[in-house]
């Protein structure tokens, strides 16, 4: 058993750590809207979008814990989280389905501009009526000549106002449950497809969210994902590197919290002393810690158990919930640690406990993991 890193992954973490650092200097209390396209292409050269995606469209071609590593240092290096996370989703929910079950056609046209960062993916799968229960999809795909009138409304589609493309997933049988799903790759321009205003959110402010509607919006076959019927499990494939590599980047963000809490309790005094010499300052930087390492290694082993190819369904779910979770609890501690100074935005920390908040949320809840970690061990 290893645990350290060979030297060309951390020449390759050291890179996108101080890549990012460098490319996106703003402090990490500034607010300053939504991402831009600028901001976009910067994570294109810096190799996030495409580290996982094949070489000969742009990607570096990495496993998924190598991939992990790369997200990892560009969310302790970036302080815009919600600009990784979005980065992070058009990466694992959108480009590795096209990858991995795309036609040649689709997977030619769009994977270099996806991973270069010239076009912006967005994931169209939650509707109002249902976000966990994916397997009842009220958006339908209706069989026509030369490919699928797409009839319906996702919620929650992260990045959706600003997408070029979407990988859209839509009911073709509802009879057969999760074996009528369908998943689809959705131009922008595409008749029919309307784009909502974006959601004023907690957290996450520079990553566009909103709502995408299809109205008779006509797919063609040759953008259909796998074949019809496919869709539940090409999603819950790409959902298993979304709650592994995804949530590599609140490593990063603990990683940052735990520095700042750190520079901050030795600066910081009260009483005549520093407020790292109080127990009730250090203990929490030292549960802090505890969850940082807890959680990599949960998600380093997921990740590495995806590389072996070995079913890693209880793997992604430990790792999920002890990130999602970890990360959450972390933030409040840092907030308190900071006192009254962290629930300022000079700092960054109010903001990253609101940008950690839907980590517990998204890509499957901490409930939902926990249903899965108990139906994997038998109970």
């Amino acid at each position: 058993m290893e645990f350290g890193w060979k030297s060309d992954q951390q020449a390759r973490y050291d890179k996108a750590l101080d890549t990012a650092r460098a490319a996106f200097p703003s402090p990490p209390g500034a607010e300053h809207g939504f991402y831009t396209r600028d901001d976009w292409l910067r994570l294109g050269e810096i190799g996030m979008l495409g580290a996982c995606l094949p070489g000969e469209f742009g990607g570096q071609g990495l496993g998924a814990l190598d991939t992990a590593l790369v997200v990892e240092a560009v969310g302790r290096g970036c302080a815009d989280t919600g600009l990784v996370f979005g980065a992070a989703a058009h990466t694992f929910a959108c480009a590795v389905p096209i990858d991995r079950f795309g036609s040649d056609a689709v997977r030619r046209r769009l994977l270099p501009e996806l991973a270069a960062g010239r076009l912006i993916a967005g994931n169209a799968m939650t509707e109002p009526e249902a976000g966990s229960d994916s397997s009842r999809l009220a958006t339908i795909a209706t069989p026509t000549d030369g490919g699928f009138l797409l009839n319906g409304t996702k919620s929650f589609v992260s990045n959706g106002p600003a997408a070029d493309v979407y990988v859209a997933y839509a009911t073709v049988n509802p009879a057969m449950g999760f074996l009528g799903v369908t998943g689809l790759v959705v131009d922008r321009d595409a008749p029919g497809l309307v784009v909502g205003r974006p959601y004023e959110k907690m957290g996450m402010h520079s990553c566009p969210a909103g709502s995408v509607t299809f109205e008779d919006c006509f797919v063609p076959g040759e953008q259909v994902l796998g074949s019809a019927g496919a869709g539940a499990a090409i999603f819950q494939h790409s959902m298993g590197w979304e709650r592994a590599c995804l949530f590599a980047l609140y490593l990063g963000l603990l990683d940052r919290l735990l520095e700042q809490c750190v520079a901050h309790a030795r600066e910081r005094r009260q009483f005549g002393r520093r407020i790292s010499e109080f127990q009730s300052v250090s203990n929490r930087i030292a549960d802090m810690k505890l969850r940082l390492e807890s959680a990599r290694l949960l998600l380093y082993r997921a990740c590495w158990s995806m590389d072996r190819g070995d079913p890693s369904v209880l793997e992604i779910a430990l790792s999920k919930l002890a990130v999602s979770e970890g990360v959450l609890a972390s933030a409040a501690d840092a907030v308190r640690v900071f006192g009254g100074r962290g629930y300022l935005r000079e700092d960054g920390i109010e903001a990253a406990l609101r940008d950690a908040v839907p980590s517990t949320l998204f890509s499957g809840t901490s409930d939902i993991q926990r249903q899965l970690i108990v139906k994997e061990i038998g109970l």
